[in-house]
C-alpha cells in the first residue's frame, strides 16, 4: 500500500530501528514506547489486520507469533513478557497493518486498557 508506514518502514523507504527480522517479518522499536521494552514485529507483506492475515496465510501469521515470543523472551524478565495485538478501531489499531506489540522490562497489569 502506498500510504502504508509499516510498508514504507518494510520497504525500506523510512527509516526505523530494526532489531531482528525473519524471512517474512521484521521488529522495530515502537516510537511512543509503553514499556522499558516496545518492539512491534511486522509482516513485511501487507494485511490490515490479524484476521486477514490468517484467512490467507496462517503461516505468515505464526512466523510473526514465533518472533515475537523469541523477543519477548530475550527482553523480557524471567518473569515474562506481553504480547498485544490490536484489532480494529475498537480493539485499538491505530494503523492499518498488522502488527504485534512486544513489550517487557517491567509487570505489566490487568485489565490493560
Amino acid at each position: 500500500m502506498n500510504d502504508c508506514i509499516f510498508c514504507k518502514i518494510s520497504a525500506g523507504e523510512l527509516p526505523a530501528k530494526i532489531v531482528d527480522r525473519s524471512a517474512h517479518a521484521i521488529a522495530i522499536e515502537d516510537l511512543n514506547p509503553q514499556a522499558p521494552t516496545h518492539l512491534l514485529v511486522i509482516p513485511v507483506e501487507h494485511y490490515a489486520t490479524l484476521g486477514d492475515a490468517t484467512a490467507t496465510d496462517a503461516r505468515l501469521v505464526a512466523e510473526v507469533m514465533s518472533l515475537a515470543s523469541r523477543l519477548g523472551a530475550r527482553h523480557g524478565s524471567e518473569g515474562g513478557f506481553r504480547l498485544v495485538v490490536n484489532t480494529g478501531a475498537d480493539g485499538g489499531q491505530t494503523v492499518g497493518h498488522l502488527h504485534v506489540h512486544v513489550l517487557a522490562g517491567r509487570r505489566m497489569t490487568w485489565p490493560p486498557g
